[in-house]
């Protein structure tokens, strides 16, 4: 079924455009509300943001929605989208929302929901709400059951106190120097303060939100900033979060990048040490690079592949037994933990091993040798490229040159109006060449 509004990660899109604007928001809260309905007692929705401008525009729709079905809704202010989905949880809400566009451009807002129990909703659900939302609302409560809306003010200093609870008793940050760039985001407030209260000497990049500048010139999407401000005050870890602090990118202490993939083999080879880990692998996206999985096989790992979005991979773990996933992109998931990507939990497992083996991150961190990789995104404004018969033709060529020696990727993105062309294998030139001729002709059909 085609879908209208719902993408790989919730609603997103451009504010005040076809998707993302007040009244689908409207919309969704009284569908979702509809949804969500279920017995007699008083239900309750919970709702974050994060910093962007038109949160301001969107909550209150939301909200509107939501009391018009009878439902409560608690507003948590600026907090990450993980803190969403366990408060949902603490709080035994009926669903938990988000509004967020992630990594993107201030432009860009969405809305990801959560269930009960704290996980992202299926397909299945999403389609349902969908229809909701385009029928009639003849469904409305009475004006004596209307629900209310309150401010939970504690709502960061609850979700500090949950993620410090995931780092081991014994340890503490201190002799850490730490530098942690928020993105101007959601995170502004309660990681520099986990942190800090952990021990580590902390500095911080991208804590002065003013809405419009969220991920601007910093964040996990652009980690120049970082780098550098990690090199100059010679400190000895680099943490970047995105937007909404659902994915994590690390640097070492020469300022060089550190993406998912490592900090995935890294965790799942600590917790094996550990017996940690619930099945004898992890779980990742068709984005990992090749190295990660020989690297698991050659230690007795498995790794298996879902399609791109974190809660593709949340549903793997769910159904075979895995509590470790995550993608090269940066989202982590750690089931023992949290239902979704926490990026501020992630941190505090890589900063453990950090500790433990006093080690530095530039060694720590490179855990296996990647394979050669290239991903090059191409953006279109209409239309369907990857249908054009010439389109198919050139990756089915590609296909063909790259055999056995490596993986070809494309697909279109869930989240932006981009197309992306990856490819990996052991010839780095080889990979180079079919990156170039596929993105030459969908740039061509695409003009």
């Amino acid at each position: 079924m085609t879908r209208k509004y719902f993408g790989t990660d919730g609603i997103r899109g451009r504010v005040n455009g076809e998707k993302m604007n007040a009244e689908t928001a409207l919309r969704l809260g009284m569908a979702a509300g509809t949804y969500f309905r279920r017995g007699e007692h008083r239900h309750r929705v919970v709702i974050g943001k994060d910093t962007r401008l038109s949160g301001y525009m969107i909550e209150p729709a939301l909200v509107a929605g939501f009391t018009s079905m009878g439902m409560d809704v608690f507003l948590f202010g600026p907090i990450p989208t993980p803190a969403v989905a366990f408060l949902a949880r603490s709080l035994r809400a009926d669903l938990g929302v988000m509004i967020s566009a992630s990594h993107n451009a201030f432009e860009d807002n969405g809305i990801k929901l959560f269930g009960p129990d704290g996980y992202k909703l299926s397909d299945a659900i999403e389609q349902k709400i969908e229809q909701l939302m385009d029928a009639p609302a003849d469904d409305l409560v009475p004006s004596a059951e209307l629900g209310r809306a309150k401010r939970i003010d504690d709502s960061q200093a609850r979700y500090i106190e949950f993620a410090k609870r995931t780092f081991p008793k014994d340890l503490t940050l201190e002799g850490i120097k730490l530098v942690i760039d928020c993105a101007n985001g959601a995170a502004y407030k309660v990681a520099p303060t986990a942190l800090w209260e952990l021990g580590a000497e902390v500095i911080s990049m991208g804590v002065s939100p003013n809405g419009v500048n969220i991920n601007k010139g910093c964040g996990s999407t652009d980690t120049a900033a970082l780098a550098d401000r990690v090199r100059e005050t010679r400190a000895d870890i680099g943490i970047a979060l995105d937007g909404d602090a659902d994915r994590l990118i690390i640097c070492d202490e020469n300022g060089t990048m550190i993406d998912g993939d490592q900090i995935m083999g890294l965790v799942a080879r600590d917790w094996q040490s550990r017996d940690l880990l619930s099945a004898p692998g992890i779980v990742t996206t068709v984005m990992s690079n090749l190295g990660l999985e020989r690297h698991l096989q050659d230690n007795g790992l498995s790794m298996a592949r879902t399609q791109v979005g974190d809660r593709y991979v949340v549903e793997h773990m769910r159904q075979h037994g895995f509590n470790l996933g995550g993608e090269q992109s940066g989202h982590m998931v750690m089931s023992d933990f949290s239902t979704t990507g926490d990026g501020l939990i992630a941190a505090l497992q890589v900063l453990a091993v950090m500790k433990k083996t006093d080690k530095p991150v530039s060694d720590l961190c490179r855990v296996f040798t990647p394979v050669p990789q290239i991903l090059e995104n191409v953006r279109f404004s209409t239309g369907a490229p990857l249908e054009h018969d010439d389109v198919k033709a050139i990756i089915a060529a590609c296909e063909v040159k790259l055999g056995n020696q490596g993986r070809l990727l494309i697909r279109k993105s869930g989240t932006e109006p981009l197309i992306r062309v990856m490819a990996e294998g052991d010839d780095a030139a080889l990979v180079q060449q079919l990156v170039s001729e596929i993105v030459d002709t969908i740039q061509t059909v695409a003009a």
